[in-house]
């Protein structure tokens, strides 16, 4: 697959897509959603609102907006949020109107939430949502690997694995599932998926008027 797929070879206007990644931690979501950002020109990355405190390296507002509990609670009761949830004693969410101008711009948005938060974001967005599961080869290379990774204690991997069965078992609210036993391979079937919903006839906004013009045309000839 080229390095930028184009989003149609007519350049009809398009509505835009909001792509759901979802995998238990260590399952390689991160890796694929960086290697897609790098690989689709298009695609740009939901910027969430959290209330956990500013790791190493992180900058406010482009990789979260860093908020108070108090902030987040206030944006949460004004309906701001497209979905927030809950995690490891931290909120995270999605800010609505950002979204929307986006969408509305024929440009796509990746998500990297939760099961919760991608079934909020279908109940709200609806067609304009496609939600994509990563699955481990097996939960014991998923331990592995977060146990290669040396940043979390036992305890935390502990819950880490807990919470992992809890999101497998929510497997079915997705529209693809995949198994990441092969990175690259697992990237480019993510890839594959997003090519094909852009081309969607629902999103094809800028089709009508060129069937139009076919069927004008025809009837001329006639």
């Amino acid at each position: 697959m080229p390095a930028s797929t184009p989003t149609d070879p007519h350049g009809f206007r398009r509505r835009g897509v909001l792509f759901v990644l979802s995998s238990p931690s260590g399952a390689g979501k991160s890796t694929i959603a960086k290697k897609l950002l790098a690989a689709e020109p298009e695609l740009s990355m939901s910027v969430s609102y959290t209330t956990r405190a500013p790791r190493p390296g992180e900058v406010d507002g482009k990789d979260y907006h860093f908020v108070s509990l108090d902030r987040f609670r206030e944006m949460a009761n004004n309906h701001e949020f497209l979905e927030w949830a809950h995690v490891f004693d931290n909120r995270y969410g999605t800010p609505k109107a950002d979204v929307f101008h986006t969408l509305s711009e024929g440009k796509d948005i990746l998500f990297d939430i939760d099961w919760q938060g991608a079934q909020q974001l279908h109940q709200l967005a609806g067609g304009d949502v496609v939600r994509v599961f990563i699955l481990p080869p097996s939960m014991a290379i998923l331990r592995d690997r977060l146990e290669k990774r040396a940043t979390d204690s036992q305890g935390v991997i502990d819950a880490r694995m807990a919470r992992a069965a809890n999101e497998v078992s929510h497997w079915d609210g997705y529209d693809y599932v995949l198994v990441n036993d092969d990175l690259e391979h697992c990237f480019e079937c993510v890839r594959m998926i997003l090519a094909a919903e852009r081309l969607k006839r629902s999103r094809q906004t800028g089709i009508i008027g060129f069937i139009r013009s076919l069927l004008k045309a025809g009837g001329s000839a006639e």
